[in-house]
């Protein structure tokens, strides 16, 4: 009896969908120009000065409306590791759609398919990336006209990546990295971006900088500077993460990945956020394609994208 009473439920469900339109929403992943860490404060996180990029690397969700609840799937076929990403509430994207929910005190529900583009655990906002693109894409499919402030403000209640990611483009990031200053949008740079094998907890990344930390530190106000009057040769020489001397001592291949992306030719090399994903902004496109061939047969994912402006809400 459970059994029918299951099929009947699904069936419910793909009648419902044929009956709605289906809205597209793409998640950019992020890469950290620079990350400084500037000290821990009393709630437990620490205060941040970050300069966040998008690029073109993208998630995709589909919406629909449902008559009540939340139905999510997610295809992972294609990402490495993401088997180990949660289908239920614990998921960012689903925390963000019942956010919203409560909100704009919804009586209807959402149906959210998410496919997986973006690496897993890889210091590139693939969670957060995907909240926000469903408080984007609520926000349009219910005509709830929220503002850009009301969405960030929801994001930050799911995580402090999410409030860029609702805005994208290029911000000064500040707080616990949920206060946001928008810059500039830089032109466009080719990335080869590098996912190498593992993760890194969040959570050891910055007890281990508490007890180990850089004496050197970016100079966000040059960079930020730079940005704004476009001067890309300045940006490739001012980015810097505090977190990648940590990183590296337990994790050598970022190492070996950023050493090998200059080699080949990279303008500039970094790890994003707190790993391990690394990536090098190169000349142009073909010296972009020319690096990541450096990467065959590797054992790492490799990805040729471009940095993306702000997102238009």
């Amino acid at each position: 009896m459970q059994v029918f009473e299951n099929r009947v439920k699904i069936e419910v469900i793909k009648i419902e969908l044929r009956c709605a339109e289906l809205l597209t929403i793409s998640a950019n992943a992020k890469i950290n120009l620079t990350l400084d860490i500037l000290g821990k404060r009393e709630d437990g996180y620490h205060d941040v000065e970050l300069v966040l990029q998008s690029i073109a690397l993208a998630d995709t969700l589909e919406l629909a409306k449902i008559d009540s609840g939340i139905k999510f799937e997610m295809n992972t076929d294609e990402v490495v590791g993401a088997e180990i990403l949660p289908t239920d509430d614990s998921n960012l994207a689903y925390q963000a759609a019942r956010v919203v929910q409560e909100y704009c005190k919804l009586k209807e529900g959402v149906f959210i398919r998410l496919t997986k583009k973006i690496p897993v655990a890889a210091g590139l906002a693939g969670g957060s990336t995907d909240a926000a693109a469903v408080i984007r894409g609520m926000n349009r499919l219910f005509n709830l006209r929220l503002t850009t402030e009301e969405m960030c403000n929801l994001g930050a209640k799911i995580g402090s990546d999410v409030p860029f990611c609702v805005v994208g483009g290029t911000c000064l990031a500040s707080g616990r990295g949920e206060v946001l200053t928008r810059l500039a949008d830089l032109p466009s740079l080719p990335i080869v971006l590098i996912k190498p094998r593992g993760a890194i907890p969040t959570a050891w990344a910055y007890k281990t900088y508490d007890n180990d930390r850089s004496p050197e530190h970016p100079d966000t106000a040059a960079i930020c500077e730079a940005i704004n009057l476009s001067d890309t040769e300045a940006v490739c020489e001012l980015i810097f993460n505090v977190m990648e001397r940590v990183a590296v001592k337990k994790y050598p291949v970022i190492m070996q990945c950023k050493n090998q992306m200059l080699e080949a030719g990279a303008v500039a090399a970094m790890m994003s956020g707190s790993g391990p994903s690394v990536f090098g902004i190169a000349k142009n496109r073909d010296d972009a394609v020319k690096i990541a061939d450096t990467f065959k047969n590797s054992g790492v994912q490799v990805f040729v994208t471009e940095t993306v402006g702000r997102i238009e809400n």
